[in-house]
């Protein structure tokens, strides 16, 4: 299989991985709580605004994911295949280039109308998705590591999953180990610690870590005997040999 092609795969996966996660996380109900000793006049005043930021930043953060969602099924749409013209009844792009282009659009809107929405957290997430896929790899960094930042432990981990992506992309394998490491201690719904050790091995296989890699998989593989990720490592182990 040619390495573009390989890569391409892989990138398909992860996309579909992050849109299955986005579904989780794009729903946010803003918790608003008020402590205040006051009294008379001035207790419901401050009451009947507490009350109204509340809605207010509850209307904003609903529309603002109708606008991931909608940005979202943009970066799904298909691209159509070399010399194929566009139909009017189906949408689709001419290159995932225009694809990720478009959507970074979307998603970049998305921050500016509603910066203060958790909406607009899950639109930075994939403004680093785009500019992967872009090769933008500082853009994709730099949102990356602002998503990690999120209060929300499963999208938090996700982010740095995808930064620690972004690090072997760019040579820094020993960033990535140890964001590996973290997720790996720490693992969450959106990334589990057999996920997160499958790609710290295959981080010290291109690091030049053979050993470090092959410890990982064999541990792996005693944990999960019967699984398709057990099978995964078994077969990683042998190439190594």
């Amino acid at each position: 299989m040619r390495a573009e092609t390989r890569h391409q795969l892989k990138t398909d996966r992860f996309r579909g991985a992050t849109l299955d996660a986005a579904e989780m996380t794009v729903h946010w109900t803003v918790e608003h709580k008020n402590k205040l000793i006051v009294a008379g006049v001035v207790a419901a005043v401050v009451i009947a605004a507490g009350i109204g930021f509340w809605y207010y930043l509850n209307r904003q953060d609903q529309q603002a994911s109708l606008d991931v969602s909608q940005a979202v099924r943009t970066l799904d749409t298909p691209v159509r295949p070399p010399n194929m013209p566009p139909q009017p009844d189906q949408p689709s792009f001419a290159s995932s280039t225009e694809r990720a282009t478009t959507a970074q659009k979307q998603f970049q809107a998305i921050i500016s109308k509603y910066p203060h929405t958790h909406a607009a957290e899950v639109a930075r997430y994939f403004v680093g998705v785009t500019a992967a896929d872009l090769g933008d790899n500082a853009t994709a960094e730099q949102n990356f590591k602002a998503s990690a930042l999120a209060h929300n432990r499963d999208f938090a981990a996700l982010a740095k999953f995808a930064l620690a992506s972004v690090y072997r992309q760019t040579g820094r394998q020993k960033d990535a180990i140890a964001l590996y490491q973290q997720l790996m201690d720490k693992p969450t719904l959106s990334v589990g610690k057999t996920m997160a050790q499958m790609e710290l091995a295959a981080t010290y296989e291109q690091a030049n870590q053979p050993l470090e890699a092959k410890r990982i998989y064999q541990q792996v593989e005693k944990d999960n005997p019967a699984s398709e990720v057990g099978q995964m490592a078994s077969a990683k182990l042998q190439a190594l040999k």
